[in-house]
């Protein structure tokens, strides 16, 4: 087929055209196929909230913390990071600066088991001290 394909113990089959070149050094996969039959769980936009409300200035400190949030969402519903299949990150005024950071934490999360991303820059997010948010796609069974 041509296609650089992986699978998961949740049958999520990772798929990476060679002709679109490899995109996992930049922390995601180019198209994720989930099984026939499968339940599928939305995971709201998790910001870089503590658990205690509190959200640092700081743009590589919320990125992680909103990706711990998104592990503890994902431990809510009895999942795991290899199920997620999609993330949408939603990043204010966006930068090639933040890359970096967003990559070391898909990676720390994901490993190479990288889920479909997608990346929107926006102007500003629903409370305005927050710089990032990330939703996801997960597939349960």
């Amino acid at each position: 087929m041509g296609l650089s394909t992986s699978a998961t113990a949740q049958e999520l089959t990772i798929v990476n055209p060679p002709k679109l070149g490899d995109p996992t050094s930049k922390g995601y996969s180019t198209a994720v196929i989930i099984p026939a039959n499968t339940r599928l769980a939305y995971v709201s936009g998790q910001g870089g909230f503590d658990s205690t409300g509190g959200l640092s200035p700081d743009f590589a400190t919320q990125v992680a913390q909103a990706y711990a949030n998104l592990g503890t969402a994902l431990e809510g519903i009895g999942a795991k990071p290899d199920q997620v299949a999609k993330l949408t990150v939603y990043v204010v005024n966006h930068d090639m600066s933040k890359l970096g950071v967003l990559t070391q934490n898909v990676m720390a999360m994901f490993g190479s088991k990288l889920p479909a991303q997608t990346l929107i820059s926006v102007p500003k997010l629903a409370i305005d001290p927050m710089l990032f948010e990330v939703e996801a796609v997960v597939v349960l069974d």
